[in-house]
């Protein structure tokens, strides 16, 4: 017979996925490369739409800072809910089926991982990405909505509806690059990259599926705790995935 799920229990599992986001952090920064991905830009050198000037590169990020990045605010909520000064405010909010920190942390640490992913898929230009990185962070937001309007049972979806609708967005751009549409016919991009875009999107897609079990209250996941189990093993599976996909394709020196 399975142990009853309790916050204390909840407790646990978030100081040890906080453990296990912060060791995984400590990997990727002592064993990678000094690979970057440039971000640019490109400005006219005429009327619109007469000529542009040569695309210029603003600046590289480091995929290995980035990779650590996502994975050490991970780590850093995880600490931040299960410590003495946080608990109790947390588990007061899983008692009313809120958690508010979750979604402040995902807003950042998802918009990261898409970011990054769009990168790896070759898009670089600035406004794509902080367009990319504030359509992301809005979906989350809209998760959060949901948790604050609504309960689950009582049938109100359009925050979570919303959310669906903005955060499909950052993947028809990533598939315009993956499938290269419109590109000439020697232009495909690299098997793992097809790993990762599909991984990942199976991954955040699954958050949204926590989120409607919950909220249709479908047998055990009328639990909320449920959930949260739930939501913090994708949030470290669905991290795991990236990084470890990342170092092994474009990382190990």
């Amino acid at each position: 017979m399975s142990k009853e799920l309790t916050v204390a229990r909840i407790r646990k599992v978030n100081i040890l996925a906080g453990i296990l986001h912060l060791t995984q952090m400590a990997a990727v920064l002592a064993l990678s490369s000094d690979f970057a991905l440039p971000v640019t830009a490109t400005y006219m050198s005429g009327p619109p739409g007469s000529s542009f000037a040569p695309s210029v590169i603003l600046f590289s990020t480091p995929v290995g800072l980035t990779v650590a990045l996502f994975l050490g605010l991970s780590a850093l909520f995880h600490f931040i809910v299960a410590s003495p000064q946080f608990f109790a405010r947390y588990s007061a909010g899983l008692s009313a089926q809120r958690n508010y920190f979750r979604w402040v942390e995902y807003s950042i640490s998802s918009s990261v991982m898409i970011v990054l992913i769009a990168q790896v898929t070759g898009i670089a230009d600035i406004t794509a990405l902080i367009s990319i990185f504030g359509v992301n962070a809005s979906m989350i937001l809209f998760g959060w909505l949901q948790e604050k309007y609504e309960t689950p049972g009582n049938g109100g979806w359009l925050p979570f509806i919303f959310g669906c609708i903005t955060g499909i967005v950052p993947w028809i751009a990533l598939a315009f690059y993956v499938l290269s549409i419109g590109g000439v016919s020697d232009t495909t991009a690299p098997a793992f990259v097809y790993g990762i875009v599909f991984t990942i999107f199976i991954f955040f897609n699954s958050f949204a599926l926590v989120q409607w079990v919950q909220y249709k209250k479908v047998g055990k996941w009328s639990n909320y705790l449920r959930g949260e189990r739930t939501y913090i093993t994708l949030s470290l599976v669905a991290k795991s995935a990236l990084a470890w996909q990342i170092f092994a394709n474009t990382l190990i020196p």
